[in-house]
């Protein structure tokens, strides 16, 4: 019977006290720099790109639409990498069809 108690393991401990104990003292934050307070900046720039195309993918309407709905559509590209989607496929939508227009009429 002595043979049967030296090869009982004890239980595991589940839970507890133990774990809640054990400490991180790890910093989550990132350090303030100036670059962080003029990051708000680009929101305008983003936008820009996405205007700037609708303008002149409108523009392709009255004068040139070739050219201006080509630059257009390029400007809607690059508006939409920016993040502006919206104005970006609307950019892209108005001067595809400033093109087909002119192609076909």
């Amino acid at each position: 019977m002595d043979d049967d108690k030296r090869n009982i393991q004890p239980a595991p401990h589940r839970g507890g006290e133990d774990r809640y104990r054990k400490r991180h003292d790890e910093e989550f934050a990132e350090e303030f720099a100036m670059d962080d307070a003029d990051a708000r900046h680009d929101d305008d720039v983003i936008s820009t790109y996405g205007w700037i195309g609708i303008v002149l993918s409108l523009l392709s309407f009255l004068v040139w639409p070739v050219f201006f709905g080509a630059v257009g559509i390029i400007l809607g590209f690059v508006s939409r990498s920016k993040g502006a989607d919206t104005l970006g496929n609307i950019a892209i939508g108005i001067g595809a069809l400033s093109i087909i227009l002119r192609i076909f009429m």
